[in-house]
């Protein structure tokens, strides 16, 4: 059991005080006083507030304002306290309810920055998935939640999944199957660079309510740079309309277009607003992860990342205001019906209940983990047979990471990515720090967005309807 501390986070956006109370979640605009004041009082020190301000506000605008942030701490919407007795209740097994298939170990481009080092993972072995291995997959996944899980998820991922669309199609042919036997609902989805998206795919993965990821990084320039084709030659004019096509033929099935940001393009708001001319809805761009210097995102780079959240905010709301609005994955903050504390504080799940299996049937913590030996934890044959890492992984969320514990935005991030830990954080429980400072300012604009909107009478929009329904997983109990 773990004592949460109340905590309060505060900072100003484009001439807005916003002020988060860490604990309940409630966000507060603020004037400058109280902006001020709050930087000397806890709840408990109102003379030390006197003082500390008798030269620059006069002792009964501080009386006013000291009373009313005293109403908000006494309907606990300042300085909150967590329940004493709050604990994550941790499953004996692993409960499989998410699936990454890498369907296709094989890659149409090859991309400079790919983790999966071009469709491969450094295995040397290019190869696609078989239909007994994917079913078997399935099965395991459908054994897993028995009795315990209606809603389960399956991405199709790769390299390249539409290599293999033949066992993609039989795939979720037995899914569709199965769902009817076992009373599941399956959310679908794939991941695709969009080369060989065509005409008769889009159809088929519309019809059969397959959500899709596609990859864009923008701009042709900045896409053609780090985005190349097996041959080196630029991918951008096939990727960009085999895109256009699916985003205009989804039928109202969901989908987002996802790019990566480098070093060489710091400026990529610019990037994203191309892809919402081009007509794409959902958005998302990613900071790049890497080690190569010539394109990987250092601190360095931070100050001038910072600002191109802002301009990225700025003109999330003008287009939004001129009727021309985008959805920007990473501004989704639905306060209004979000995760529960439980799935924040354990973010992804991967390695206890997310898990990713690659053609010869092995199963890993997650698709990043792939190619690393030491991470295999079992395969579709004889299910998770580890029983170490899948423990490991469930324990590790915020609560059991001391840097976490102190960071006020713990629940909104959920301790960062487990792989990127272990690489660049030097360990799973230390968050790489660099992408910690990245995602903070994405929070930032997030809840500035939330406030502005809330003061016109909006709300964020979100992808389709954005929320997992509670399953009485007793997480939380």
């Amino acid at each position: 059991m773990t004592t949460i501390k109340p905590m309060i986070h505060k900072y100003c956006q484009n001439g807005t005080y916003m002020l988060l109370d860490v604990n309940s979640g409630i966000i507060n605009v603020i004037d400058k006083m109280t902006y001020d004041i709050l930087d000397v009082y806890d709840g408990t020190n109102k003379d030390a507030v006197y003082e500390a301000f008798a030269g620059a506000y006069a002792r009964e605008d501080i009386a006013e304002t000291l009373g009313e942030l005293d109403e908000l701490i006494e309907k606990e919407l300042l300085f909150a306290p967590m329940a004493e007795d709050f604990q994550v209740v941790a499953e004996e097994e692993p409960i499989v309810k998410s699936l990454c298939l890498n369907i296709a170990h094989d890659c149409n481009l090859r991309c400079k920055y790919c983790f999966a080092s071009q469709g491969d993972y450094d295995t040397h072995k290019r190869e696609l998935m078989s239909f007994d291995v994917a079913k078997r997959a399935v099965d395991l996944l459908i054994r897993s939640t028995e009795g315990k899980r209606q809603h389960c998820e399956i991405d199709f991922f790769g390299g390249e999944p539409l290599m293999n669309f033949d066992v993609v199609k039989q795939t979720i042919e037995y899914i569709r199957e199965q769902e009817k036997i076992h009373d599941k609902v399956f959310k679908l989805s794939l991941t695709t660079n969009g080369m060989l998206l065509d005409p008769a795919k889009v159809k088929y993965l519309t019809e059969n309510h397959i959500s899709l990821i596609l990859s864009l990084d923008g701009h042709p320039e900045v896409h053609n740079r780090m985005r190349p084709d097996a041959g080196g030659r630029g991918s951008y004019d096939s990727c960009a309309k085999n895109l256009v096509y699916a985003a205009e033929h989804r039928d109202g099935e969901e989908y987002y277009v996802r790019g990566t940001y480098t070093k060489y393009n710091l400026d990529f708001a610019k990037d994203v607003e191309h892809m919402a001319d081009l007509g794409f809805e959902g958005l998302s761009m990613e900071p790049v992860v890497g080690d190569d210097l010539s394109y990987a995102i250092t601190e360095d780079d931070l100050p001038r990342i910072y600002e191109e959240y802002d301009r990225l905010t700025d003109l999330y709301l003008q287009r939004m205001d001129e009727g021309r609005p985008f959805i920007y994955y990473h501004f989704i903050m639905d306060l209004y019906r979000g995760p529960c504390i439980a799935k924040r504080l354990r973010g992804c799940g991967a390695g206890h209940e997310y898990m990713c299996v690659v053609p010869n049937g092995d199963i890993y913590p997650c698709h990043q983990f792939v190619g690393q030996d030491e991470y295999v934890i079992g395969n579709v044959y004889d299910g998770v047979t580890d029983t170490k890492l899948p423990p490991l992984f469930r324990d590790m969320h915020v609560l059991n990471k001391p840097i976490c514990c102190d960071c006020w935005a713990k629940f909104f991030c959920s301790g960062g990515c487990h792989a990127n830990n272990i690489k660049y954080g030097g360990d799973i429980k230390t968050p790489y720090a660099l992408s910690c400072k990245i995602q903070k300012k994405r929070i930032e604009c997030a809840m500035y967005i939330q406030a502005v909107l809330a003061m016109r009478g909006q709300k964020v929009r979100l992808f389709g309807d954005d929320r997992d329904d509670c399953e009485g997983c007793g997480a939380c109990e």
